[in-house]
């Protein structure tokens, strides 16, 4: 089951990856004001900052600088990322301990139970993600089909994407975790038995006669005492 521990692990740390990239992301939400191809400008907005930038090439960002004056769902969803990423992590650590192919953790039991809370905290960690990205996405899509919102309204933004990915990697491979470690369970370990090493000389048999009849020879009865004379 290690191939399958493997995998689980690349799923769990690609998703975390995909995570951390989201959460710093700032392309949240995304609008264009474009007159024409030239004069055409493109606004961002992440948890963290906003930006903009227009087709000459000039990007210029803006933090959010002070948190109370942040709105509520962006509040939630920083708190959602940043649980997510802090599950992947540990997720991490704990799936390096855990697998069988490590030397770290223990005995086969204890790496057992390490590897099931690591596709337990991978899971909750996609849960966390998928739940802010949703909320954030829920927000973006109300106010741009509400026909009473006069404000300026905007689109999906590739972060939103990137997020539910890895929250979808994460879950992969903490369900792969769960049950590599229940299929572990059943398989039985084999014992090597060491017979040690025999004689060849007493081994040694002399077949006579019919099916099943074998007879020992002691080599010492083959020659008399005037046998070096």
């Amino acid at each position: 089951m290690s191939r399958a521990q493997i995998s689980a692990l690349v799923f769990g740390v690609g998703g975390f990856g995909a995570l951390v990239a989201a959460t710093a992301s700032n392309e949240w939400k995304v609008t264009t004001r474009a007159s024409s191809v030239i004069t055409a400008t493109w606004v961002y907005q992440g948890l963290w900052m906003n930006c903009a930038g227009n087709a000459l090439g000039s990007f210029h960002c803006r933090p959010h600088f002070t948190i109370f004056k942040v709105e509520g769902y962006i509040q939630a969803c920083r708190g959602l990322m940043i649980a997510a990423v802090s599950l992947g992590f540990f997720g991490s650590i704990f799936a390096l301990f855990g697998m069988k192919c490590t030397k770290v953790g223990g005995s086969d039991k204890a790496k057992a139970k390490i590897a099931c809370l690591a596709g337990i905290v991978f899971i909750l960690s996609g849960l966390c993600s998928m739940t802010g990205c949703s909320l954030y996405a829920n927000k973006i899509t109300t106010e741009f089909f509400d026909p009473h919102y006069v404000e300026q309204k905007y689109e999906l933004g590739a972060a939103l994407f990137i997020g539910w990915a890895g929250a979808s990697l994460c879950i992969i491979g903490g369900i792969i975790f769960c049950f590599s470690i229940s299929d572990n369970s059943k398989t039985p370990r084999m014992g090597y038995t060491y017979n040690g090493a025999t004689s060849v000389m007493s081994s040694r048999t002399k077949y006579h006669g019919g099916e099943g009849d074998f007879k020992t020879t002691n080599p010492s009865k083959q020659f008399d005492k005037n046998a070096y004379v």
